[in-house]
């Protein structure tokens, strides 16, 4: 079984950092890649970053990039996400995810989701 737990999250004032983690229960699952979604209530799921299994590939959407960092610890079957520079437009639930079918930071079909974790950014 692969579980993801998202934690980390809460309500941050604009201009604020933030670090959202996500731990895995199992080893297999580290070793494929990783990555961030977002989705709004009655909005489409979005892309916000992606890693591949060793860290070396990183993939980021054009909204977050250079404001967010995305990193792992296989070690500690973690992976996280520095948000800086957080603004409104971040706020929604944030889901982690792994995609079994690729070592890479491509996720194509993510099979497994955390529950997500609810971040709430105010003026």
């Amino acid at each position: 079984q692969v579980q993801l737990q998202e934690s980390g999250g809460g309500s941050v004032q604009a201009g604020d950092s933030l670090r959202l983690s996500c731990t895995m229960t199992t080893l297999v699952c580290g070793s494929y890649g990783l990555g961030w979604f977002r989705q709004a209530p009655g909005k489409e799921r979005e892309f916000v970053a992606s890693i591949n299994r060793d860290g070396g590939s990183i993939k980021y959407a054009d909204s977050v990039e250079s404001r967010f960092t995305i990193s792992r610890d296989n070690d500690k079957k973690t992976l996280y996400l520095q948000m800086n520079k957080i603004n409104s437009e971040d706020t929604t639930v944030y889901y982690c995810a792994t995609d079994r079918n690729t070592m890479t930071a491509t996720l194509s079909d993510p099979d497994y989701w955390g529950e997500g974790s609810q971040v709430t950014v105010s003026s």
